[in-house]
């Protein structure tokens, strides 16, 4: 069975989870999630995150509708990181982008690989 207290969370209790396209592979997000935040995905199936800024739990898609449906939760070879693989609901990103990740560094140049997606 697994036990989320098994984990190495940081000194603030966080451990940073990737969140990942569970059918494309694409990586879409990185946030924290500490012990119960863990636990609260495990159980609902919807990936919850601790939110550093507003100290509280955050349920990816509450509030927007782009919800993050757990398929499988992965832990790193040293137990201090998570990759969650999920089915994403609309952007992951809060700029509505599919992605986070859509800047690329390109020959020292930021180069926006990725627009917002259609409202």
């Amino acid at each position: 069975m697994f036990d989320p207290e098994t984990l190495r969370f940081d000194a603030n209790g966080l451990i940073p989870a990737i969140a990942q396209d569970a059918e494309g592979g694409e990586v879409l997000m990185m946030a924290w999630m500490n012990a119960e935040a863990v636990a609260r995905t495990q159980k609902t199936g919807r990936v919850t995150y601790w939110s550093r800024s507003r100290q509280a739990f955050w349920v990816k898609g509450e509030s927007s509708g782009h919800v993050q449906e757990l398929v499988e939760m992965r832990v790193d070879c040293d137990r201090d990181c998570l990759l969650v693989l999920v089915r994403q609901t609309g952007p992951a990103c809060h700029t509505n982008r599919r992605s986070c990740f859509y800047t690329a560094v390109r020959e020292g140049n930021e180069v926006e690989i990725m627009t917002p997606m259609a409202e």
